[in-house]
């Protein structure tokens, strides 16, 4: 079990061909961002040799600068498709094989978890079937706003070097931050580069994406939205360091169409064949019948490839149709998933909704004493603990693997999440001392006796 956790503003829009976005987009889109749901959206939207934009919002709240394609956003986990390009290149030049064991390519010292005679290799990690957490349990960021900045390589090392894998490798598909970070820190150690340069040279050069990078410069800082969480308060830009192949990468709409239409494309080049190689069904779970590529995930019958993206504050969705000729980028700098917009795009009788209002509470006031007393860690399971925290007047709540999250109270016992839809209630036993914690998220009643 894990937590669900890793805009009224002025119309502006741009086409540069005759292919538009249908009018019911258009009209989804402003009233996401009028009705308080996004600051900002901005989309791209290809077909053919023709692509339109189409941008509404502003870069931050209330007197930012309107959108437009070349507005920096964090696109989150699309960075994962880059990954697996970058391996697929490797692959392809004879540099890699996905058959190779992870183990190949760490230090020595390092040791990397097997299970019943079987290593994990770099196409396991690229399919998320490593067994591998969405997260390492060792994830305790000092700054919940940045919460990767301080994740160092040493940190992942010793994880992978006391991990026990909770299943066989490859057995299934479970979707992990951790294993796609890996990868990409191999391909550095592999090719000598750093993440960041290997994106820039390998993709982003040779498909002139020059607004395509992890470190801001100057010019691309001055057009980054400002990013939100759900309840469009403000919040930090993250930087992925030691696992920036799971996220780290920042663009436009401009650049990342550039990046779809190169996906579509049957060019025989280098770089156009990773990513052709990228997209062919690399994993198949029998029992449920799903599929996935290197990185990419399927819908719609296998006819749309696609990957999302999420940080603090911004969105992502990019996507195209494996039959047809259409492709579609979405970004916001809004907590608030763009997904359904990108799925409408690419198949028209797809439903567009507005999210759910959340409501919260009112907040209460609990005394310092009686917090104190709600500290320590709470067993869900012997793998996954919710440890409580606090300073001053203030509780947190941190899931194993997982960021820091502020509790607010409802009851002098009853706390509730602002990041997801989630609360919790302290027990207290005969003794008068707080005894376990039930979380309440998603219908469930999920029971954490106090263990520490």
């Amino acid at each position: 079990m894990r937590l669900a956790i890793f805009f009224s503003l002025i119309f502006a829009t741009q086409a540069v061909a005759a292919q538009e976005v249908s009018q019911t987009v258009k009209d989804h889109i402003k009233a996401r961002v009028d009705e308080g749901y996004n600051a900002s959206i901005a989309l791209a939207y290809s077909q053919g040799d023709t692509v339109s934009f189409y941008n509404y919002g502003k870069t931050a709240r209330p007197n930012g600068t309107l959108v437009n394609e070349n507005t920096v956003y964090e696109i989150g986990s699309i960075s994962k498709v880059f990954t697996c390009i970058l391996l697929a290149d490797e692959v392809l030049k004879g540099q890699l094989s996905l058959a190779d064991p992870v183990a190949k390519f760490l230090p020595k010292g390092v040791t990397i978890p097997q299970r019943d005679g079987r290593e994990i290799t770099l196409k396991d990690l690229a399919t998320h079937t490593s067994g591998l957490p969405r997260m390492p349990s060792n994830f305790e960021p000092a700054d919940s706003e940045n919460p990767f900045v301080d994740y160092t390589v040493k940190q992942l090392y010793d994880f992978l070097s006391s991990y026990q894998l909770p299943r066989a490798i490859g057995a299934q598909y479970e979707y992990s931050n951790l294993g796609m970070g890996l990868l990409g820190h191999i391909l550095e150690l592999h090719t000598g580069k750093s993440y960041e340069q290997l994106v820039i040279e390998r993709i982003a050069t040779p498909l002139g994406m020059t607004s395509t990078a992890i470190t801001l410069t100057d010019d691309m800082t001055q057009r980054l939205a400002t990013g939100y969480n759900a309840q469009l308060e403000p919040v930090s830009n993250w930087d992925i360091i030691s696992l920036a192949g799971a996220g780290a990468i920042r663009s436009t709409t401009s650049d990342m169409v550039k990046f779809i239409n190169a996906n579509r494309a049957t060019e025989t080049t280098a770089l156009h064949k990773a990513m052709q190689l990228s997209h062919k069904i690399a994993y198949t779970q029998e029992d449920t019948d799903f599929q996935i590529g290197l990185g990419w995930h399927y819908a719609n019958n296998n006819t749309i490839v696609w990957h999302n993206g999420g940080t603090g504050g911004y969105r992502a969705f990019a996507g195209f149709v494996t039959s047809g000729n259409t492709g579609v980028i979405v970004l916001t700098n809004t907590a608030s998933s763009v997904d359904d917009i990108g799925i409408k795009v690419l198949e028209d009788r797809a439903k567009l909704e507005l999210p759910k209002k959340v409501t919260f509470p009112d907040i209460v006031e609990v005394a310092e004493t009686v917090l104190e007393t709600y500290v320590g860690v709470y067993e869900v399971s012997p793998q996954f603990k919710i440890t409580i925290t606090r300073a001053g007047k203030q509780l947190f709540l941190q899931a194993t693997g997982q960021s820091k999250f502020e509790l607010y109270a409802a009851a002098q016992n009853e706390f509730f999440l602002k990041v997801v839809e989630a609360s919790v209630h302290f027990d207290t036993a005969e003794n008068g001392r707080v005894s376990s914690m039930t979380l309440h998220q998603g219908g469930q009643h999920i029971p954490a006796p106090k263990v520490k």
